[in-house]
């Protein structure tokens, strides 16, 4: 992994027609629904000097893209609070570490603050509901004292558990809109007034079979109470938001890991002292020393010593990767042999981890296309539902017997707004947002938003560019073909030798190879290189010619039959250098840009997942074909110049498909930016990396099945979300209306039906959850099982 694919994930600020755009994250408190979120994003969308905002109910965060000359944070959290909403204390500067820590600190506090709220209302709210369903059987006190009793258990439940809900109605209604809490304010507050009201002035609520029953029993007239449905909708509706909000700080867990790999200090040397340094106190520059088994505090360049590194928590690669002086260290990852010195490159929020962690951040953030429609419905819903509440009192209370017209009337208003509380549809999309990006990042897939995650699981064409993403991008030595009589190592020593003095990639090639194979190489005399055909040099006294076939014919060497191997080389995508020693031909050299081991299974896994494949290289058609047909790729487009590779792009999206471009050089950021989906090799350039909507922070193509298998993961799980939050509504609230009350005799109960909603809300974050289960490892398992079972 290169330093080049970390410096473009800096997502704070950018130009925008000549406009100097930064952008914000505020930690929002007092949201309770969908609505609640677009009532702020429209107030921050109106405030002068700002591009563009966007409010995420799941993550309680606002992001906006603001013109610090026209406006500033303080002016965006004043139009914060006047939506009616408060921003929580932040950190907008440093690593991101402590505002981490805050936000969890917050999530903390309110998961206890709702918990207390939450026991305080069982627990007043269940003699209540014990009154209520004895129906008048408990005699310890008179009719009159039990309403009494209830109106004293249940008014803290109302005024202390509850407030939140009327404060927010109230809030809701200054702005002239609806949210959830108005509904859950006038279910519950209808049920309490009418219920204080039947206690004070009992006389006005008797109804006629109430008088009928005291005449025939001698029972004291008994106005009918609902204080049983005001206490325990407060106290079932805290108890899911109690698990909603358990269940969404799960959501986020991905984040927190990522932060939590950061190591709290570094060893750092000043002044020639070795110090014990918060790293966040840690400069460019510094020289850190790490010793064996510690995690590598920031990012740098390896000065002094050796030794292996576990980078897994960044790429996935489970092999510890060698590091010596030169190589770049990461900050998170851990040291696990040797001890190493090493020079702080990227401190704070510009190191790879913190990068990737806002990444994350933004692409949770972000909302995909798909949500459009839950925003819409979400915008009319409470309002919609409003007005069905208030028609069906009327319904029922003009068509209901007389005597319990008004009884049934107010049972089905409260319990049609009580089930139609948006919260299931407001949470919908973005926990299953903030799973999937979250399972991504911790597999090495960082996607950067919304929108690329639901088009990558739409996509029909893949176009893979060939140098660097199906092959290892530099050429590597494949084959040494001796004549009778010559040890493959001794030519390939003699070789090596005569090529450590040439600077053509080839023979670099050459030598490396030689160097892998420990072969000690002698001085070399005489070398002359010959423009467009080789090389000769004298090694250990011996005369070396190396080069191409043209080469070799005018020297007069005769190649004895080895033309059949140099064809076959060449079929294969192979370069074929020729050897002759001492006027003698001694063999075949093949140098070729290795196939990486995972790319062919990879193809084979996005051909399975019904993917056309297609592979675009500038290369020549022959090598191209050949290393198509070793990777199973049908489609070739060969010999494309840099400039028309977009071209080449836009041509498949004219034969209507969804296209995924998959590139790591700058030639490929103008084909990667064209693309429906562009993929960024991580190892590749920050221009494709930029250019790019999901980056691949190793380069392995398996990675792109990751990517497209969670994207597709990711929408199912949406899509069964928002079908169980509408059949939800569909189903609930005609029950709650009591349609099936002229069939079967039944009508809804507002306590079963708050406790219905509570269960709608959390079942959507638990399905969320779900894909936090999802593991690349086991696609690729199950490939391998196919392909050896020969399907």
């Amino acid at each position: 992994m290169s330093n080049s694919s970390t410096t473009v994930l800096e997502p704070q600020k950018a130009s925008l027609i000549g406009v100097k755009i930064e952008r914000v994250d505020l930690p929002i408190t007092g949201m309770t629904c969908a609505a609640c979120a677009r009532r702020i994003e429209r107030k921050l969308s109106k405030a002068p000097g700002v591009a563009s905002a966007g409010v995420n109910f799941a993550t309680a965060r606002a992001t906006v893209e603001y013109d610090p000359d026209a406006t500033g944070i303080v002016a965006l959290i004043d139009a914060v609070k006047a939506a009616g909403f408060r921003v929580r204390e932040f950190s907008d500067a440093g690593s991101g570490v402590s505002a981490e820590d805050s936000e969890r600190v917050a999530r903390e506090a309110e998961y206890k603050e709702l918990r207390r709220k939450f026991w305080l209302a069982a627990t007043l709210s269940l003699p209540v509901l014990l009154i209520a369903m004895s129906h008048g059987r408990i005699s310890l006190l008179s009719s009159s004292g039990v309403n009494w009793l209830q109106l004293a258990l249940v008014t803290p439940v109302v005024f202390y558990c509850g407030w939140q809900f009327y404060s927010g109605a109230w809030a809701a209604f200054r702005y002239r809109e609806a949210d959830m809490n108005t509904l859950i304010a006038v279910g519950t507050g209808t049920a309490y007034l009418y219920s204080v009201a039947a206690t004070l002035f009992p006389g006005l609520f008797i109804a006629a079979t109430n008088r009928e029953m005291a005449g025939m029993g001698g029972m004291t007239p008994q106005a009918p109470v609902y204080f049983e449905a005001a206490s325990v909708i407060i106290a079932l509706i805290l108890l899911g938001r109690l698990l909603e909000l358990r269940a969404r700080g799960r959501t986020s867990e991905a984040i927190r890991k990522l932060v939590g790999l950061q190591p709290k200090t570094a060893r750092v040397i000043r002044d020639g002292s070795e110090l014990d340094l918060p790293v966040e106190e840690v400069l460019p520059g510094d020289i850190v020393m790490v010793r064996p088994g510690e995690k590598i505090p920031v990012d740098g360049v390896v000065t002094d010593g050796a030794s292996a590194v576990d980078e897994s928590m960044l790429t996935g690669e489970s092999l510890p990767v060698e590091k010596v002086a030169g190589a770049e260290v990461f900050g998170a990852t851990i040291n696990k042999t040797g001890a190493f010195s090493f020079s702080a490159t990227k401190v704070g929020r510009d190191t790879v981890l913190q990068q990737i962690v806002r990444m994350v951040q933004d692409a949770q953030g972000s909302r995909p296309p798909i949500a459009r429609l839950a925003d819409q419905i979400s915008g009319i819903f409470t309002p919609v539902v409003i007005s069905i509440a208030i028609a069906t009192f009327v319904v029922w209370f003009m068509t209901a017997p007389v005597e319990v017209r008004f009884v049934m009337a107010l049972n089905t208003f409260v319990s049609v707004l009580i089930i139609a509380c948006p919260c299931a549809l407001g949470l919908a999309t973005p926990t299953a947002v903030m799973v999937g990006t979250g399972r991504g990042a911790e597999n090495g897939v960082l996607i950067k938003s919304g929108a690329s995650l639901e088009i990558a699981h739409k996509l029909q064409t893949i176009v893979l560019d060939k140098t660097g993403t199906i092959t290892r991008g530099y050429p590597a030595l494949t084959d040494v073909l001796p004549v009778k009589d010559v040890e493959e190592d001794d030519l390939l020593r003699l070789v090596a030798a005569t090529e450590r003095k040439s600077e053509h990639p080839l023979g670099q090639a050459i030598v490396r190879g030689a160097e892998e194979r420990n072969l000690k190489l002698s001085e070399v005399s005489g070398f002359n290189a010959l423009a467009g055909h080789g090389v000769e040099a004298t090694v250990e006294g011996r005369a070396l010619l190396l080069g191409n076939a043209k080469l070799m014919a005018e020297r007069g060497v005769a190649l004895n039959g080895f033309e059949e191997h140099a064809a076959r080389l060449a079929e294969d995508g192979k370069t074929p250098v020729y050897a002759a020693v001492d006027g003698q031909f001694s063999g075949l050299l093949a140098i070729a840009d290795e196939i990486k081991p995972e790319s062919k299974a990879a193809i084979s896994a996005m051909q399975r997942m019904g993917l056309e494949v297609v592979m675009m290289t500038g290369d020549n058609r022959r090598t191209a074909e050949a290393v198509a047909r070793l990777v199973g790729i049908d489609r070739v487009l060969a010999e494309v110049l840099p400039e028309d590779k977009a071209r080449e792009v836009k041509r498949l999206q004219a034969e209507k498909k969804l296209v995924g471009m998959v590139g790591d050089g700058i030639n490929d950021a103008p084909a990667l930016a064209q693309a429906d989906v562009g993929i960024a090799i991580g190892t590749g350039t920050d221009v494709a990396i930029e250019a790019s909507d999901i980056t691949l922070i190793r380069g392995d193509l398996r990675a792109v099945v990751t990517a497209i298998s969670l994207s597709r993961a990711t929408i199912r799980t949406i899509k069964q979300n928002l079908f169980w939050a509408f059949i939800y509504n569909i189903i609930g609230i005609p029950i709650a209306a009591g349609l099936l009350y002229p069939f079967t005799g039944w009508l809804l109960s507002p306590v079963i039906a708050s406790a219905a909603m509570s269960l709608s809300s959390v079942s959507v974050v638990v399905n969320s959850l779900r894909l936090r289960r999802f593991h690349p490892q086991k696609l690729h398992r199950r490939g391998a099982e196919r392909r050896k079972r020969g399907r």
